[in-house]
This record gives structure tokens, sequence and C-alpha cells, in this order.
């Protein structure tokens, strides 16, 4: 709460925390209040990022709420930081934390599409905030899960797993991964291992991001990640 009066103090404005469920069920209200005053919603990274914002303009002209979107770095050019180039990257893929029922691999595939065209894949890793309890779905009270982030250890290992499953796709557990942690921030870490290896690597707090380099690299890109093996 006091970390919030600092913000609050900061912006002069009073500040609400909008979580996914404000964000995606319940936002026609601060919509209706937008067609009267100035309403701004601040996120992480660039504004059109999530296809939830995308909802949200869709959603405001519907309501005829004039908006203005106020871009931002986010990860998918701030990637560029680890020294592969931007124009060599092809579809960006999510990675979901697995359950003991539910071990989805579908974006594997989109992995070894970007490898088999010699492009970078950037994978976005989990992230578990404000999410209920499989338990509280049916009950009126939700109860939420306590925060957790994927760290690249933890998706190295899922990926280790798929390729024992798929092991003839071209990636094996000796690919090369790039580990990023705390992207722009004064502690930024980048690690550059084995997925093999990666599993083992603690790149300390979130947010982490995975990328898998194509096969064949550029003599500069090269050259840049032997800085952080």
């Amino acid at each position: 709460m006091y970390l919030n009066y600092l913000q609050e103090e900061f912006y002069g404005r009073p500040l609400i925390i909008a979580d996914r469920e404000l964000c995606e069920s319940n936002i026609d209200n601060i919509l209706k209040e937008a067609k009267n005053k100035d309403v701004a919603l601040l996120v992480v990274g660039d504004p059109l990022g999530a296809t939830t914002h995308t909802d949200m303009l869709l959603r405001a002209k519907q309501f005829e709420v004039k908006t203005q979107i106020v871009h931002n770095a986010s990860i998918i050019n701030a990637v560029s930081c680890c020294g592969l180039q931007l124009y060599n990257f092809g579809e960006t893929i999510s990675i979901p934390y697995w359950t003991e029922t539910w071990k989805p691999d579908s974006f594997y595939d989109k992995i070894v599409q970007n490898f088999s065209r010699n492009l970078h894949t950037l994978c976005l890793l989990d992230i578990k905030v404000k999410e209920p309890t499989e338990e509280s779905l049916t009950k009126k009270v939700r109860q939420y899960m306590d925060p957790k982030f994927m760290s690249v250890k933890e998706a190295a290992s899922q990926l280790v797993q798929i390729i024992k499953r798929k092991p003839d796709t071209g990636i094996t557990m000796d690919t090369i991964a790039v580990g990023l942690s705390r992207v722009g921030a004064p502690d930024q870490t980048i690690a550059v291992k084995s997925l093999r290896e990666m599993q083992q690597c603690d790149l300390g707090p979130p947010l982490h991001s995975l990328v898998i380099p194509a096969p064949n690299l550029h003599p500069l890109e090269l050259d840049y990640l032997a800085h952080f093996r």
C-alpha cells in the first residue's frame, strides 16, 4: 500500500490496480467513465503487445471514447540486447506452465518451424498473477494461487522433455539457447548455454525470457553471443 501511495504522489492521480479480471471482464465501467474524463492505463512493455489491450481499443470505439496510444519498449525489440538480429526472428511463442494433467506442446512445433527456416524464436515465459485455483472455479468465492513467474531453467526443462518425445526435429538437448532476465534493468543478465545446461542455470529474479537461436548464425551474432558464454 505504501508503494501505491508513492506512485499516486508521483502521478498526482488516484491509481487502481488493473488485474487481468478487471482488464478482461470489467473494463466497460472504466470506458464509460472515460467518455467524460481522462483515464490512462499504464502497462509494462508496449501497450499493443497484448491482445487484451487491442480488445480494449475496439470496445472504446463502441463506446465512442477517443483513445491515444503512447508506445513503449518491450521484450519483442529489447531482446536484441543479446546480439541476435531482430530481422532474423520468426514467430514469437509462449511457453505455459505444465500441470500434472495438462502438458501442451503445440508451441514446440512453431519453434521447429522457425529453426528449419534458420530463424530465431523468442519464447515468452508463463506468468501466474491472480490466477484462480481450480478448486475455487466452482465456488462462489474465488481463491487465488500464489504469484509465480516461469524461469529459463523451468522453460528449458519442459523443452528437454518435449525433445525426448520428439527426437527427430533437428533440435536437441545440445542446441544453444539464450536466457535473459530483467531486460532493461541495471541487473539485466544474459546467459548462452545448451538447453541441457540451461536446465541448471539460475538467472535470479523475474522476469525471464528464452531464445532458441537459428542453427546458422551471422558472424556478428556469434561474436556477440560469445560474451555471454
